[in-house]
């Protein structure tokens, strides 16, 4: 009788470390699989980064290679006469000092 007592103990401990050992392989694996979402993510982000620089990189040198257009000639502006020079007005912008104390 008292090597059954001992044999039940066995089987409890047993069954909790396949209980444990089930657990952690569920914990490493999940691991596994957020780690290797994470490296296709890194991977698909690279390959659009590539994607984009070589379209830059083709667009680029299309655009050097086009013949330049001359500017259109622009009409003038109503109120103006044909001979002045056409002048485009500037706006400045000055900034106000916010801590400008009153007195």
């Amino acid at each position: 009788m008292t090597t059954a007592a001992p044999l039940a103990n066995n089987t409890q401990f047993s069954v909790n470390v396949t209980a444990k050992s089930r657990e952690q392989s569920l914990y490493q694996s999940s691991g596994a699989i957020v780690a290797a979402i994470v490296v296709g993510v890194i991977i698909i982000f690279t390959v659009v980064l590539l994607i984009l620089k070589t379209y830059n990189r083709r667009m680029r040198v299309k655009r050097e290679l086009e013949p330049k257009a001359t500017k259109p000639a622009m009409p003038p502006a109503l109120g103006q006469s044909s001979t002045s020079v056409s002048q485009h007005p500037a706006v400045t912008f000055i900034p106000v000092d916010i801590h400008m104390q009153s007195r």
